[in-house]
């Protein structure tokens, strides 16, 4: 495989073995220089990223990747939605960042922006839901977050410790917001 790439095989190498030069067109030249400006150029962009996605988990209180499907709650009058488990798998890999007063939802970590995001102040209930047994045996611990505007997000994993930790987290959020909002209800009462 070696003697493929030997310098005789090669059409712009002349000169004997002692002496090797190389003859490139001047389009050969800009065209090795513009990709050389575009790779350097992709560098800069994903050490970029690198840093802004170590700003976020810096200061984020939890992250890290759950499966996740959304739910609608039935508006008054309305039927409830069928949800029938067995048929369609539709739970989906996601990476959440509890950040400030939000949950962002990114498809990778990598991801420069979320692709959905949630104030926290929106958070109505979070519960444990009943663990997942999947076809191949494995166990997942599930749980959700439901939002005033009717979203329920359902989370899963297969740690028992990371739903344990997003739970807590995100029930010490609302305890303390709803400690905070006891005395205003008191004084307008």
């Amino acid at each position: 495989m070696l003697n493929m790439f030997s310098p005789r095989k090669l059409p712009w190498v002349s000169g004997t073995d002692d002496q090797k030069k190389v003859v490139l067109t001047a389009v050969e030249v800009e065209s090795l220089r513009s990709e050389i400006a575009s790779l350097e150029e992709r560098e800069a962009h994903l050490k970029a990223q690198l840093e802004h996605i170590d700003e976020i988990l810096q200061s984020a209180r939890l992250s890290g990747y759950l499966y996740l499907r959304t739910r609608w709650e039935a508006l008054p009058g309305e039927p409830l939605p069928i949800d029938d488990d067995t048929e369609v798998d539709d739970w989906l890999p996601k990476f959440l960042v509890l950040q400030g007063s939000g949950i962002f939802l990114y498809s990778s970590s990598i991801d420069l922006s979320p692709q959905d995001s949630t104030l926290l102040s929106d958070v109505v209930e979070v519960g444990a839901m009943p663990c997942l047994t999947r076809d191949n045996g494995d166990i997942r611990y599930c749980f959700f977050i439901s939002t005033r505007h009717g979203l329920r997000y359902e989370c899963s994993s297969a740690s028992k410790i990371q739903v344990d930790s997003w739970l807590a987290s995100l029930q010490n959020h609302s305890d303390l917001q709803s400690n905070c909002t006891a005395p205003d209800e008191l004084i307008n009462t």
